[in-house]
Formats: C-alpha cells, structure tokens, sequence
C-alpha cells in the first residue's frame, strides 16, 4: 500500500474517532442534522464536557466541524473526510482478495491430478 505519511496520520484518526461507539453515534446525529454541543450532550449519561471531548476527537479527525451560531456551537458532518480510510480499505481488501485467490488457485492446482486420473491416489 503506498501511502504518504501525512495521510497515513489522517487515516489512524479518522480510524481512531469511529473506534468508540458513542463518537459513531455522534457522527450518526450529525449526519442528518446540525445539531449544537448541548443537544448532543443531552442525548448521552455522560457529562456535556464528556461528549465536548468526543467532538473534538471527531472534529481533530476531520469528521465533523463546528460552527458558531449565536450562543451555541452546531456540529455539522463532514462525511468525505472517510474518503482516505475507505481507500486504505479498499486497498487492503484488493491485496487480501489477491491472496486468497492465489491461495484458491494453489488448491486446485493441488486437486488437479487427483481429478485428472482415477486409478491414482491415497485410497488406490
């Protein structure tokens, strides 16, 4: 996987923020309306300065941003910023299904003479 440090480092936080349930759910929110800090807060048993610290590992992820709106902070999605980890999945799933067709292929190179001649074999 070729990759340039600087979005090796974007990747790890975006994998990082999504890691946690709750920032998930968040970012879920989020995703079908702007809401403020004190909104989301209300809709968790934790502290406001608790789901605060959630936003700002999503916001320092790229997968959210936060706007001043008057007295209150809305939090707004920011869904292309999964692009980088949808790639970098993408590209291991390539080189995993890679493998396990190499690894399929060996298999029937394997069964091939078994198949190919009868009075050959374990049992023969």
């Amino acid at each position: 996987m070729v990759v340039d440090e600087g979005s090796d480092e974007d990747v790890d936080r975006v994998f990082h923020a999504l890691a946690d349930s709750t920032r998930r759910d968040i970012l879920r929110r989020c995703l079908r309306d702007e809401l403020s800090v004190s909104r989301l807060a209300a809709a968790y048993p934790m502290s406001f300065a608790a789901v605060q610290k959630h936003v700002v590992v999503l916001e320092r992820a790229g997968l959210v941003s936060k706007q001043r709106r008057g007295r209150e902070q809305l939090v707004r999605s920011e869904p292309e910023a999964v692009g980088p980890a949808r790639r970098a999945l993408d590209e291991l799933e390539t080189l995993w299904r890679g493998r396990v067709d190499r690894m399929s292929s060996l298999l029937a190179q394997d069964r091939a003479p078994e198949d190919t001649d009868p009075t050959e074999g374990p049992d023969r």
